[in-house]
């Protein structure tokens, strides 16, 4: 069957993918990066083979192993297979011994040992896993030219072997915003590695300024870091003023962004950024923390100027002083949107993030087997 398909023109690859790519409530910057890139290298011409598998990835018990070994034994030798790298760079023991028959490349979301609130023996245990799954690949991607950089420094590889498919964005129409000052909105699974705790205290310290923010994302990653969230908006008497509103997508997530004045992204890691994308495609400006992608994500309008304000990572007094420069200074919240809105028409939509991941797919499925 595979020598007839080739025969035909046929492009196959197999994509293994989490378990929860689809469920809302794992709502998540990476399954929203593998959706799109199946669709569309299913609408480029690729005969796309959808693997899901379950599992507490990047930590799956045996029997989640067991499925994704089955998984890749029935592969045909010689595939093309593209895996998120959230599956597969924790189990080299189960990804490693396919590599000898089969075309791998691994999509790195973001470095595992990065995660913030690891401590550093399990983050070290998770880099070595991932470092000998990623150089037993074929090709490896990432999804900015940080996370490229910080593969090839952290885990020694050659810079030809580590391509580049940054997420794409939507067109979306401009956001109107609220009061163009007040309405703060925060976006991202409620995690150590997102940094609402930061917000929320840097919220604190601006509790005399008119403002209201909701904190957007899936609230069951993290139970311990959503508990601690949740009791310093209670200590604070937040309740009224800071939403935790659960994972939003489609036409809710559209009117949250609708509604916003300011995005707030206080990571403490951040490959790419794709809530940076999003808000600018709808002329929003951006007040983020400096880490990772995200300065390259924000860039900079035609005249130069960049669409936002950029503070140091986990630094609360940095965070509440660019909200007071923000709220205080109304020639610099309107020197801001315009320059968003500006950036708007320089952002790059899903066709180019499928091109630059099809290119890499064809090279291998062009190369001997």
């Amino acid at each position: 069957m595979t020598t007839i398909a080739a025969a035909a023109g046929v492009r196959p690859v197999h994509v293994v993918v989490p378990g929860d790519i689809d469920d809302v409530a794992a709502a998540s910057g990476g399954n929203a990066y593998d959706r799109r890139v199946c669709r569309g290298l299913s609408a480029t011409g690729w005969s796309v083979r959808e693997l899901a598998v379950p599992g507490a990835w990047p930590r799956p018990d045996s029997a989640a192993r067991a499925s994704l070994a089955r998984t890749l034994a029935a592969v045909p030798d010689g595939a093309v297979v593209l895996l998120d790298g959230l599956v597969a760079c924790g189990v080299p023991d189960v990804v490693v011994p396919q590599a000898r028959r089969l075309r791998l490349v691994v999509l790195v979301h973001l470095p595992l040992g990065d995660e913030a609130g690891l401590a550093p023996g399990p983050a070290a245990e998770l880099a070595a896993l991932e470092r000998e799954t990623l150089h037993a690949a074929s090709a490896v991607v990432g999804t900015s030219p940080w996370a490229a950089r910080r593969l090839v420094a952290h885990h020694g590889l050659g810079a030809d072997r580590v391509q580049v498919a940054t997420p794409g964005v939507d067109p979306a129409p401009p956001a109107p915003g609220t009061d163009g000052a007040s309405r703060l909105l925060c976006v991202g699974s409620v995690t150590p590695t997102k940094g609402q705790d930061l917000l929320v205290e840097a919220l604190a310290a601006t509790a005399d300024l008119p403002w209201s923010c909701d904190l957007v994302g899936p609230l069951r990653r993290a139970p311990a870091h959503l508990a601690a969230v949740r009791r310093s908006i209670e200590r604070h008497r937040f309740s009224e003023r800071v939403r935790l509103t659960g994972p939003r997508t489609g036409a809710q997530l559209a009117a949250a962004f609708a509604a916003a004045d300011l995005l707030v992204l206080p990571s403490r890691v951040e490959s790419y950024g794709m809530v940076v994308a999003e808000a600018l495609a709808r002329g929003i400006p951006v007040l983020a923390a400096a880490v990772g992608g995200v300065p390259e994500t924000l860039g900079h309008d035609p005249d130069g100027r960049m669409p936002g304000i950029v503070v140091p990572p986990a630094d609360v007094a940095a965070l509440a002083a660019a909200l007071r420069r923000w709220f205080g200074e109304p020639a610099l919240r309107e020197g801001l949107r315009r320059s968003a809105r500006k950036r708007r028409g320089t952002l790059d939509g899903w066709e180019v993030t499928t091109r630059c991941l099809a290119g890499v797919l064809e090279r291998l499925r062009g190369t001997p087997g």
